[in-house]
């Protein structure tokens, strides 16, 4: 779960490292598009801060997003005050309508921690579903593709403040653990924060498992999106 200290640095510190929201936003689409050329609605599960949803509502007519941290959604809602942005777990939510498309990217479905998690969770997610709606799942690593003991570090800085991350990343049982130190300095002086996430390696057949457990045909598009692929689920 993000806290208020990560919230604030989040956008600056991703975008900072290159990560193109937009152009992700692009090729989901594209996914989308194949299968749905007329979709009008969308709701992004595990939207954070909204930067992809800020792209993905520029391309339907009206869009939705639902967020389990606090401080991340309050970013979120200030930067999309037209938006419906709900508070909500995505192994549990509800929200009483159904969507042409459902999205759960930047690998936010790892954080369920079992694979009965991650069955309810997309469970709700296709429940959401327009009866010909299509659900994109962006996964995190498989168990074999992961590299433990893997170490990033990235400088991001503007004319205003500059954030120092560095971060190792190790398996933990059937996880990774990722732990970051980050060192910020703005005009308030320097500080530091931590952050550390646990995010399940769910085995390629979990992800399939969990899509036609909820009733879709799935599909693995490996190499799409990321070296990761992803899942899509169509309903049956």
């Amino acid at each position: 779960m993000y806290e208020e200290e990560m919230a604030a640095v989040y956008d600056f510190v991703y975008c900072g490292r290159g990560k193109d929201f937009r152009g992700e936003v692009d090729q989901i689409m594209d996914v989308v598009r194949a299968r749905k050329p007329h979709a009008e609605s969308l709701l992004d599960v595990a939207c954070g801060t909204g930067e992809h949803l800020r792209y993905l509502r520029e391309n339907v007519a009206h869009a939705e997003g639902l967020e389990l941290s606090e401080p991340m959604l309050r970013v979120a809602r200030e930067k999309l005050p037209a938006v419906p942005l709900h508070h909500a777990d995505m192994r549990t939510f509800e929200l009483a309508r159904t969507f042409d498309v459902v999205t759960c990217l930047f690998s936010s479905v790892g954080y369920m921690s079992t694979v009965d998690e991650l069955t309810a969770a997309i469970g709700r997610m296709s429940a959401h579903l327009a009866p010909d709606g299509v659900l994109v799942v962006d996964p995190w690593w498989f168990p074999e593709k992961f590299l433990d003991g893997y170490i990033a570090s990235d400088v991001v800085r503007d004319e205003s403040r500059a954030v120092a991350r560095v971060a190792r990343s190790t398996r933990e049982g059937g996880a990774t653990r990722v732990d970051a130190q980050y060192l910020l300095a703005d005009d308030s002086g320097v500080r530091h924060f931590t952050d550390t996430q646990l995010i399940t390696l769910f085995e390629h057949s979990d992800y399939l498992g969990a899509l036609r457990a909820a009733g879709c045909d799935a599909l693995h598009l490996a190499g799409r999106f990321s070296p990761r692929g992803l899942f899509v689920g169509t309903p049956h």
